[in-house]
């Protein structure tokens, strides 16, 4: 059957239904960029940050751990750096991979969110969370030096929020792996509650085609 051609422009008021291919195949550069699609971390996937072969699991040490919330149904799985009341200055630690998904535009956004802040009680002097990010080389190491540009941030607040840390993105592309490492530093001197600070949802923000 020969082609039908048209001149000008067609405008489809309607739904446009394909039973074949589209030709020619469009490149992935040629779509529309979605910029910060946010890209959930499980947090299954955290591992203790230099004993990478283990699963994250009751904080304590230098490691932040993870909690089963409560009741099921009700509550929802955290990370925590556990009960720090009247604990002085503690530093947990947890650590995880992240590779940069096929339809990442190269050099384009790549920010970690963490929506964190602290189960009934805030710290009675600081708690902050802070993110480092190497890119891993195909030779058993990393390249360059941290690519987080975003100081520690406070979570020192019964109010959760988002805390965003910015990626410095310049010769990152599709396919790139990160080394992700995330530490809670808190400082509690006396208060009689618990101190537990949180993290309750760990995403990736990037730019994306397709």
């Amino acid at each position: 059957m020969a082609a039908t051609r048209f001149p000008d422009d067609v405008e489809i008021a309607g739904s446009l239904r394909v039973s074949g291919s589209l030709l020619p195949a469009r490149a992935r550069g040629e779509l529309a960029q979605d910029n910060e699609v946010q890209i959930p971390i499980p947090f299954s996937q955290l591992r203790v940050w230099d004993a990478f072969a283990t699963a994250i699991g009751t904080a304590g040490s230098d490691d932040l751990g993870i909690s089963s919330g409560g009741t099921w149904g009700t509550n929802a799985p955290y990370i925590t750096a556990g009960d720090v009341k009247a604990a002085g200055a503690t530093t947990r630690r947890a650590r995880f991979l992240y590779t940069l998904p096929p339809e990442y535009v190269s050099g384009e956004t790549v920010r970690i969110v963490a929506h964190g802040g602290m189960i009934t009680t805030a710290a009675d002097t600081s708690c902050t969370v802070d993110f480092e990010a190497y890119e891993i080389n195909k030779s058993g190491g990393v390249t360059g030096s941290d690519l987080v540009t975003t100081s520690a941030t406070t979570i020192n607040s019964t109010t959760f929020a988002a805390k965003t840390f910015e990626v410095n993105a310049a010769g990152l592309a599709a396919g790139d792996v990160l080394d992700i490492r995330m530490t809670i530093a808190c400082t509690d001197g006396a208060t009689a509650t618990a101190v537990i600070p949180a993290i309750a949802h760990l995403v990736m923000a990037i730019d994306i085609k397709g």
